[in-house]
C-alpha cells in the first residue's frame, strides 16, 4: 500500500467517523456517552464506521443531516447504521 493510499484511507475513515457521529447526534444520541455507559463497545463503533465507508449515499447523507436535529428520530432508510442507531435510541427510553 502506498503512502498516498494510506492517507486516503485514513482521511476516508475520519470522514465516515464524523458522519456516523453526526448521524447519531442528529437522532439524539451521544456516542461518547453510549461508550462510557458500556452500551456501545469500541468494536461496535469501529464496525459502524466501516459500514459507513461502504455507503454510496454520502451526498444524500449530508443533505439529510443538514436538515437539522431529530432527537428520538430514525436515521434515513439508506443509512447502513440505521438499525444500530434505532436500537440505541430504543434503549434510551
Amino acid at each position: 500500500m502506498t503512502s498516498q493510499t494510506n492517507e486516503t484511507s485514513r482521511r476516508d475513515l475520519k470522514t465516515h467517523a464524523a458522519l456516523f457521529d453526526r448521524m447519531a447526534e442528529t437522532v439524539g444520541l451521544d456516542l461518547q456517552e453510549e461508550a462510557i455507559s458500556g452500551r456501545l463497545r469500541f468494536d461496535e463503533i469501529s464496525e459502524a464506521v466501516l459500514r459507513c465507508t461502504r455507503c454510496g449515499g454520502v451526498g444524500a447523507c449530508h443533505k439529510w443531516l443538514d436538515k437539522g436535529p431529530r432527537p428520538g428520530g430514525e436515521a434515513p432508510d439508506f443509512c447502513r447504521n440505521r438499525d444500530l442507531l434505532a436500537y440505541l435510541n430504543e434503549e434510551e427510553v
